[in-house]
């Protein structure tokens, strides 16, 4: 006799009163036997249609929200104004630095800054004179050269200390006042929140660290994890939910190629609804629905199916016991998945005790 019927056998005897299955498989047990050998059994969740539920996701903010606030002198941190998670506005202070290399950058500002003027004014010049055939339109060509060169001078002194962290109406401000000054206050470039600090007061910087990370944290997205084997029926602007925590919103891209490590597709949705009930980096599991597709679908506990020679199995309960039916698994979480096979959706299943019925389903044909 092999494995399987000695332990069946096994049972039986335990209980006092066999146990018996059909030709079709169906197991017979009276509820007193499905008591004693801990079987337990619960009716079907309510019927999923067009809809892929339970899939991985990790809730991040669209990088076009990111900003990076740097530096790119040499400089010393004399003050933090903000910190790691707070909220900040729009041109609110985040630190304040000394910088020598900043005083020098501003000076040579200036100086571009009146070799412009002179040179427009040179030019207007001598267009004047040109038109009363005064002096030549060689010397003219020279003046709107040397125009041309100092304006972008200028341009190039601006970008240098828009580098520097400073911003466009600060550039302004600085050509306007004729001041120079080596002290910089770094401002917020959006209504966000402080996402990570890598400065401290007093710290010397070289120019190439990163001081702040500032996130916008409305709309947030999500990095999702869909099975190759459902990825072909998700589309661009399919609706999306995160049940737990009422949060809705729609996908944006689905990717093409697979994840070395779980072979599975990222797919990108945009939250629109219910971001401030989550937090960035968190894990959930989201649902998508599928337009026009009439596939039904149950999400079901893991220890309530059994693979029968590879094959995905639940256990009905019967008035008489329980009758194995195969099933589709379109996704397998850590403790859900989501089958679907032919169900009406009112069965009640075995969610305990499944091994033992799946011991004996091994038990049929037995043989010596």
């Amino acid at each position: 006799m092999n494995y399987s019927s000695a332990a069946t056998l096994s049972l039986a005897l335990l209980l006092g009163t066999p146990l018996s299955w059909a030709q079709d498989s169906l197991i017979t047990m009276s509820k007193k036997q499905r008591q004693n050998l801990g079987v337990t059994i619960a009716p079907l969740p309510a019927t999923q249609s067009g809809e892929i539920t339970g899939l991985p996701a990790k809730v991040t903010i669209p990088s076009n929200q990111i900003f990076i606030i740097s530096t790119q002198m040499p400089a010393m941190i004399t003050h933090l104004w903000a910190g790691t998670g707070d909220s900040v506005r729009k041109g609110q202070p985040l630190l304040t630095l000394e910088s020598a290399a900043l005083a020098d950058t501003q000076r040579s500002l200036q100086q571009a800054r009146l070799q412009n003027q002179l040179a427009s004014q040179t030019l207007g010049r001598d267009e004047a004179l040109w038109k009363e055939g005064i002096i030549s339109e060689n010397r003219l060509f020279e003046s709107r050269a040397k125009a041309s060169e100092a304006r972008a001078l200028l341009a190039e002194r601006s970008a240098a200390l828009k580098l520097s962290g400073i911003s466009e109406t600060q550039i302004r401000e600085i050509m306007q006042q004729g001041s120079v000054s080596s002290r910089l206050t770094m401002r917020s470039p959006i209504d966000g929140v402080v996402l990570e600090k890598s400065a401290e007061a007093g710290q010397w910087i070289d120019g190439t660290t990163p001081l702040f990370k500032v996130g916008k944290l409305s709309p947030l997205s999500l990095e999702i994890q869909a099975p190759i084997a459902l990825s072909h029926n998700i589309r661009v602007g399919s609706p999306l939910e995160i049940p737990a925590y009422a949060a809705s919103g729609k996908v944006t891209a689905v990717g093409r190629s697979l994840s070395n490590s779980s072979q599975s597709v990222l797919v990108r949705a945009t939250l629109d609804k219910g971001a401030e009930n989550l937090a960035v980096g968190q894990f959930v599991e989201a649902s998508i629905k599928i337009p026009g597709s009439d596939l039904r679908q149950w999400q079901i506990p893991n220890q309530a199916i059994a693979r029968i020679a590879g094959q995905p199995t639940i256990y009905l309960s019967t008035p008489t016991g329980f009758r194995p039916q195969p099933v589709s698994i379109l996704n397998e979480g850590h403790q859900h998945s989501v089958i679907t096979g032919p169900l009406k959706g009112d069965e009640k299943i075995a969610v305990q005790g499944v091994s033992t019925l799946k011991s004996i389903s091994m038990g049929i044909g037995g043989g010596e």
